[in-house]
């Protein structure tokens, strides 16, 4: 396939495979004790990615790791920044705001709530097909390591995003439908972003050490404190297993994709 064929498909799949897998976790509570356990390997997935492949390819790629290195920085602020903003927001634990919405569905704030997690998580969207894009534009086996990180960490974050579209007054299928919708901004993100860098190639050294800083800023300054409530030993031992797992995903498909 062409390298924008890898990004459009990536994209769709990606988009489609999180939204379904996200579905099942929040429409039904037996498969919601197993979010903890996503969310775990979901680090792995996304810190593997960033030191595996993405840092590593980016250096390689840069006239100056320290510029490199001030761009993560740099993008890990900005994404603080954008969360304070409310233009992303995460929901990956059983106790936070989303996760009591969904037990009080009846609650509802007249859609407020879902109109803006829609608008947040269709810009993330974007950005992510951006990011995808950059990847596969470098190397085939780095976009879809990257690809495949951006749909770990997707799975819980719509999980929250389709408690609080039911707590907003839409139906099951409504919620379904506007996350389908939402999701497709991730091509037009991909599609934009192949257009623009193929004739701004000294740009993907940046993005992919913004891709970096996004992927860091989630695992962990949104996903690792969810798991710090669950402090028992089994638990951390279930935790850490987990993450290693992630890593080891990554670590495996590299190497195949190197084969």
């Amino acid at each position: 396939m062409t390298t924008l064929a890898w990004i459009i498909t990536t994209s769709i799949a990606g988009g489609v495979l999180s939204i379904l897998c996200a579905a099942l976790f929040a429409f039904n509570k037996h498969m919601q004790r197993y979010l903890n356990g996503m969310v775990s390997y979901a680090i792995g997935a996304l810190l593997g990615a960033v030191f595996l492949n993405i840092l590593p390819e980016a250096i390689q790629l840069t006239s100056s790791v320290a510029t490199l290195s001030g761009t993560v920085l740099f993008g890990i602020l900005l994404f603080f920044i954008l969360e304070k903003l409310v233009l992303w927001r995460h929901c990956h634990h059983e106790h936070c705001e989303a996760h009591e919405l969904l037990q009080t569905e009846h609650n509802h704030d007249h859609g407020r709530s879902g109109m803006m997690i829609m608008l947040g998580d269709t810009f993330h969207n974007f950005v992510d097909g951006i990011i995808i894009a950059a990847a596969f534009m470098t190397d085939i086996h780095l976009g879809m390591v990257t690809a495949l990180a951006i749909i770990a960490h997707e799975i819980p974050q719509e999980v929250g995003d389709f408690a609080i579209l039911l707590n907003s007054g839409y139906s099951k299928l409504r919620a379904l439908q506007l996350n389908l919708i939402s999701s497709f901004a991730s091509v037009a993100g991909g599609v934009l972003g192949y257009l623009t860098l193929q004739t701004m190639q000294s740009w993907i050294p940046s993005l992919l050490a913004l891709a970096a800083a996004s992927m860091i800023y989630v695992a962990v300054a949104d996903l690792i404190p969810g798991l710090h409530k669950r402090a028992q030993l089994r638990d951390t031992l279930q935790q850490v297993g987990l993450i290693v797992l992630g890593v080891a995903t990554v670590a495996l498909i590299s190497v195949i994709m190197v084969e």
